[in-house]
């Protein structure tokens, strides 16, 4: 795909944010934030803090592309997107076919705190949508809560991943060892979820996601293949269950627009954010693994 022409901007661009000297950065305090109860003083931290960081991103990337001018459009660029992350990722690559066990540990324990805590950001979005929509984002959400049963919730599937590597099972022990670009889109949902402007940027942001991940889950689940760990079923789970997800994000976007309308560029924008963002984390999460394990960055 042409990035000029989609919009698409280099995944490592970063907008500039303020680490207070001697402190926590600032994506780690919003993502410690998020999940606490907040007041009136905390929430207007949390705002400050996305008002320096995803509104700016939010408007780069919205401003960098033509207005999208229907649902059929949307989901032409976003075909488009999918297969040009598809046709190249040599991070990915490298953790399917050559990582060793430690920096494949090394990227588990970076989105620990995903794994740990999925699809729990999502649920403020429910009732801003209509109700044929939110039926359709709900059986997503009940597919990632395993049905109510504790051994096949996605979590719990990423805990016994997290044993067999001999790393810690609960979120606490991750906060201090979880790059800010992992923190970045962990906390993009609870902006895209509560206090975006309007809820078709999560629309499209979720559509993202459940399309790309079965591709983008081949690298892992090859990489437990190929080094022999056992649990990597968190993996191989959302290579099947993905599919059926992606088919309810398009259900519930065309149910919010025969209910209230649509602006497809806000979908588009959704898309393009998480694109950045995750991928942004994967990249970074690898480069480092191999760092730490003595070998050269990809």
């Amino acid at each position: 795909m042409n990035t000029e022409a989609s919009g698409t901007l280099p995944r490592h661009t970063k907008p500039s944010v303020t680490v207070p000297p001697g402190g926590e950065s600032v994506h780690r305090e919003l993502f410690r934030l998020n999940r606490t109860l907040l007041d009136s003083r905390l929430l207007a931290r949390v705002e400050q803090i996305e008002r320096d960081w995803i509104l700016p991103l939010v408007r780069s990337i919205e401003s960098a592309t033509a207005p999208v001018a229907d649902r059929a459009g949307w989901q032409r660029l976003l075909a488009g997107l999918l297969a040009e992350e598809r046709a190249g990722n040599p991070a990915g690559e490298y953790l399917a076919e050559r990582a060793s066990r430690d920096e494949f540990a090394y990227v588990v324990r970076e989105f620990a705190l995903d794994g740990l805590t999925e699809a729990q950001n999502f649920f403020p979005a429910v009732p801003r949508l209509p109700i044929k929509a939110q039926m359709a984002v709900m059986r997503v959400l009940i597919d990632e809560f395993g049905c109510g049963n504790l051994r096949q919730a996605h979590s719990q599937l990423y805990r016994l991943l997290l044993a067999e590597l001999g790393l810690p099972q609960e979120p606490e022990h991750f906060l201090d060892t979880t790059g800010d670009e992992t923190f970045q889109f962990l906390n993009v949902f609870y902006w895209l979820t509560q206090r975006a402007p309007h809820v078709e940027y999560f629309l499209g942001a979720l559509a993202y996601l459940e399309a790309s991940i079965p591709d983008a889950f081949t690298h892992q689940a090859r990489a437990c293949e190929r080094l022999g760990i056992r649990h990597g079923r968190y993996y191989t789970e959302h290579l099947h269950i993905d599919t059926f997800h992606m088919r309810e994000m398009q259900l519930a976007i065309k149910e919010y627009e025969a209910a209230h309308g649509l602006d497809p560029t806000r979908l588009w924008t959704g898309a393009r954010v998480l694109s950045r963002l995750i991928g942004g984390a994967f990249d970074a999460a690898v480069a480092r693994a191999r760092q730490a394990a003595g070998g050269v960055a990809a």
